[in-house]
């Protein structure tokens, strides 16, 4: 058996899960996060552990790096090439605007202007060269870069997903010219046709590959020094694991690496429970993420806009984020309106209550003011035996003074404004997009999650909630329980009738070749590989695909049979004769790994409720309120709201009117009376 951490470094907080034998959770613990350098955290999560890391198998890992890079704006000093007469494509982009009304806002691309160069040389979009490349030109522009402070060279070629020869060919000419440069080509990032697209997923690769590289040497470097040597993976934005040696050729799949690792997690767990329709809610110190599950399968981006006019065309977890989470800022604006977030208080200085010099009140002093966070009991937080509440009333009242708002209805007015965002965008994944919140379980977590479950729950009409053994860590969770994956793409762009069943069949086999290859070459012990095919279709003339899920010997009669199936079920009829068109076909290679549970493996509670104490909490007005320990209730145990539920990772509140029971798995699961 095997022994194995999980550990998801977020904003506020880094988050630890151990497994003594690969296959319950043994111990959980926060610790504050460190901004200044993201590998320190994860240090620190291990030393205040009392890990052995020497002993270890496994280190499982979520990051922000690179999400933060790119929000920030401190990624690599980048060059990009690029087909002559092709420079402005990043801000020519899509027929879209900041603000939907007027001509506001700014545009900030990730390589600017004059650090974009064009070169001679054009393919066609079916991979027949029309003019030869300009070599010669290409030295001499390596040559003038080699003075420049130039990190990476991004090379982006019109048509270079049918054929990458010239991209392959200058790439070659910068890597000779200079070994120090990280050197990206956009049909090694993605080969697909979208020009604007492929051209910014490129750019994003290169803006963060020379940082995302030294971040895992230096990783690599601190747990060498601790006695680590084994195999250390990180969660990638589709939620498949890599192997941190190869992180640096994949900056650009990690980042949403530690959202993605919680909605796995929770995919799995509510599967167990029998729920296979899940929301998920992950409320950390700086953010609220929000993702849907259908049948048991999160749902896939294949775009994300990480910034205006920064989209990233890779399959993502679709993750939408707001900045409300417990470190969200509350204020007044300038029309005397009270609002909260997006800014944050971050770890540093962190809410008032944590008593290292803040003083802007927040949505977790909100908590503490209104007796729903045990304040003689601080959550990841070393420095301080008790929460500086008195602080935190007292911002509060400066903050209601102008409201003309006391303290308990300024605290109550934020919690009200932050779940009501949360809220409005949970509906944003659902009601909008034609599902029924009724036919879905919301699994709530994060440091902050279960705190506000129960009104966003109430606020959107869901009929249940589940909260998992672990949930103020579960990103961290997440990481342990996925396999390892590799998604590879191709555009075809070619009427089915131009094809034949066999080179259809060729490019499945080499999609197939690759994954494995990569896989094994990976160093990871797996158990199985399996591959999933997709073929994305239209009707010639239509610029929008479907998606439509084939097998690895599926011919051009299976695939057209498929599609007149899928857009008959998408829109209720079919095109009839218009000819059908293979847009692009995509692989997804999964290297399947023994994984921990979800449950603690420890001996079982006895099954009745029974509180530890009895506080004041505010719910418009103070009640006195039971607390529960988590690790008190087993299977079988119910009770209702009000209530308080303590654990060494979270809090949970359980408002009026909603009853609460724990299943066989260990999960509280809350319904409306």
């Amino acid at each position: 058996m095997s022994s194995v951490v999980g550990i998801d470094v977020g904003g506020t907080f880094t988050d630890l899960v151990y497994s003594a034998d690969g296959a319950a959770v043994t111990g959980v613990l926060k610790v504050p996060s460190t901004p200044q350098d993201p590998s320190l955290g994860l240090i620190d999560a291990l030393g205040a552990a009392g890990i052995d890391v020497a002993s270890l198998d496994m280190i499982l890992h979520g990051t922000t790096i690179a999400t933060n890079a790119v929000i920030e704006r401190r990624g690599a000093h980048c060059a990009l090439v690029t087909t002559e007469g092709f420079r402005d494509v990043l801000e020519l982009g899509r027929r879209d605007r900041h603000s939907m009304y007027g001509l506001t806002g700014t545009q900030a691309p990730l390589i600017p202007r004059e650090r974009r160069w064009e070169v001679a040389g054009r393919m066609d979009h079916q991979g027949r060269e029309l003019v030869s490349l300009d070599e010669a030109y290409l030295e001499r522009l390596a040559a003038g870069l080699a003075g420049e402070a130039v990190e990476a060279i991004v090379i982006a070629f019109l048509h270079s997903y049918a054929n990458p020869a010239h991209e392959q060919r200058a790439k070659a000419i910068f890597e000779r010219a200079n070994p120090e440069w990280e050197v990206v080509a956009s049909s090694d990032v993605v080969r697909e046709y979208y020009e604007f697209e492929r051209t910014s997923t490129a750019a994003v690769q290169g803006y963060l590959q020379p940082l995302v590289s030294r971040y895992a040497t230096s990783l690599k470097g601190r747990l060498a020094d601790l006695g680590f040597g084994r195999e250390t993976l990180v969660m990638q934005s589709n939620g498949g694991l890599i192997p941190l040696a190869r992180l640096g050729n994949h900056a650009a799949n990690i980042v949403r690496s530690g959202p993605a690792a919680g909605v796995m997690a929770a995919a799995r767990i509510a599967g167990e429970a029998g729920f296979d329709h899940v929301i998920t809610g992950d409320m950390g110190g700086t953010s609220y993420d929000v993702a849907v599950v259908v049948k048991g399968e999160p749902r896939i981006a294949e775009t994300t806009e990480l910034d205006f006019r920064v989209p990233l065309r890779l399959p993502m977890i679709d993750v939408h984020t707001i900045g409300a989470g417990g470190g969200s800022i509350a204020y007044v604006d300038r029309g005397g309106m009270l609002q909260v977030g997006p800014r944050s208080a971050g770890a540093f200085p962190g809410p008032v209550c944590f008593g290292r010099g803040g003083t802007e009140p927040t949505v977790t002093d909100a908590n503490a003011v209104l007796g729903r966070i045990n304040a003689d009991a601080p959550i990841g937080l070393k420095h301080l035996d008790r929460l500086a509440v008195e602080e935190a009333r007292a911002a509060m009242a400066a903050l209601g003074r102008p409201l003309g708002l006391d303290v308990e209805e300024t605290a109550q007015a934020i919690l009200t404004i932050v779940n009501a965002r949360m809220a409005r965008r949970t509906r944003l994944l659902t009601v909008e997009r034609g599902l029924d919140p009724r036919d879905f379980v919301l699994v709530v977590f994060g440091g902050a999650g279960p705190l506000h479950g129960s009104s966003i729950m109430r606020e959107v009409g869901i009929r249940t909630m589940l909260l998992p053994p672990h949930p103020g860590v579960l990103c961290a969770l997440g990481c342990m329980v996925a396999d390892l994956r590799y998604d590879m793409s191709r555009t075809i762009e070619r009427p089915l009738g131009e094809l034949d069943d066999a080179a259809v069949g060729e490019m499945l086999r080499q999609q197939r070749e690759d994954g494995e290859e990569r896989l094994a070459a990976s160093g990871t012990r797996l158990e199985a590989v399996s591959h999933q095919h997709i073929a994305e279709m239209s009707y010639a003339g239509q610029i929008h695909p479907l998606r439509v899920a084939i097998d690895g010997s599926a011919t051009l009669g299976d695939m057209e049979r498929l599609f007149e199936q899928a857009y008959a079920l998408e829109y209720g009829n079919t095109l009839g004769p218009i000819a059908k068109v293979l847009v692009s076909l995509k692989t997804t290679s999964h290297g399947l790994r023994r994984r921990a549970g979800a449950g603690t493996g420890g001996p079982r509670p006895a099954a009745q409720a029974v509180p530890v104490a009895h506080r004041e909490v505010y719910f418009a007005g103070w009640v006195r309120t039971p607390i529960y320990r988590r690790e008190t209730l087993g299977p079988g145990a119910t009770f209702t709201g009000p209530a308080i539920i303590e654990q060494a990772d979270t809090t949970t509140v359980l408002e009026p009117g909603l009853h609460a029971r724990v299943d066989d798995h260990g999960n509280i699961l809350v319904e409306a009376q």
